[in-house]
């Protein structure tokens, strides 16, 4: 599944070929993703321009400005194994290109029309609108963005802020992190790999750890995401960037992947166990 990174790494590919460009317009294929594409979304968006792309938790945000000045927005969730990329127009379409958005120039000179298309064989992401009132991805009163927890790269996030989260919990700290209302996009391959670098137990009590673990755990996070996003991701399965190129964070995994090899650290055993129906690869050595 695309995590964090992947989404950043799709968003900083597309951004720059994107922004300014028209809507001229949308072709639906296939309406039945996880959840229904919206009927009116091909109506709702053609004409408008997109003023940019954000992210939110693993949501990308397509923000556009209608005609009247106005803001409206879609939220795009690659599911599984969805992607989104530029081709030129044109370009045929393959099984399971289920959405383009055929994107005129900036009038600024001629460009080569262009389609972003969002090509998804499981079908498990969703495309949705996002209302003016909607805007502040913060604040959001959307169903999808309502109750997320602070993005794991923000000053919001730190190590006092799990500390105070985690008190009286009994649950394992791996799912602590996994859960989206603590925060946002640490999912299960960088879960593995910072409580690793944190020396954490991924099966240690979440409200038993100490601040100063929890500060360790964090700075963690933190590099193992940005490093992530700097080499363009993990490529595992089916993930590649907004430019149709491979991540290559895979090749930096130091636990996840690796169960029954020597660990990097200390040469022992990397063990496997299932918690929460996920994998958990760990140095019964190196994480206490």
């Amino acid at each position: 599944m695309p995590e964090l990174p992947e989404v950043e790494t799709t968003r900083r590919g597309l951004e720059p070929h994107v922004t300014g460009r028209v809507i001229e317009h949308v072709e639906i294929r296939d309406y039945r993703l996880r959840w229904p594409i919206p009927t009116t979304l091909a109506d709702t968006v053609t004409g408008t321009v997109i003023t940019g792309l954000r992210r939110r938790a693993k949501y990308l945000i397509v923000d556009l400005q209608r005609q009247d000045g106005s803001y409206i927005g879609l939220i795009v969730h690659l599911g599984m194994s969805g992607s989104l990329k530029i081709c030129p127009a044109g370009t045929p379409v393959k099984k399971h290109d289920h959405v383009d958005l055929a994107l005129g120039n900036r009038g600024d000179g001629p460009e080569e029309a262009i389609v972003m298309r969002y090509n998804d064989p499981r079908r498990f992401g969703s495309w949705h609108l996002l209302g003016p009132e909607e805007a502040d991805l913060q604040e959001s009163s959307h169903w999808l963005l309502k109750a997320l927890g602070p993005e794991p790269l923000s000053d919001a996030f730190d190590g006092e802020y799990l500390y105070r989260r985690s008190r009286g919990l009994r649950t394992a700290v791996k799912s602590f992190l996994m859960n989206q209302d603590v925060v946002v996009g640490v999912g299960n391959i960088y879960a593995n790999e910072a409580l690793f670098q944190a020396g954490i137990l991924p099966t240690r009590k979440a409200g038993l750890i100490s601040a100063v673990r929890y500060d360790r755990l964090v700075e963690a996070i933190k590099h193992r995401l940005q490093r992530s996003i700097e080499q363009g991701g993990t490529t595992l399965r089916d993930f590649v960037g907004g430019d149709g190129k491979p991540g290559y964070f895979q090749q930096s995994l130091q636990v996840y992947g690796r169960a029954g090899l020597a660990c990097p650290a200390c040469s022992a055993i990397l063990e496997d166990i299932r918690l929460n129906q996920r994998t958990t690869v760990f140095c019964r050595q190196c994480q206490r």
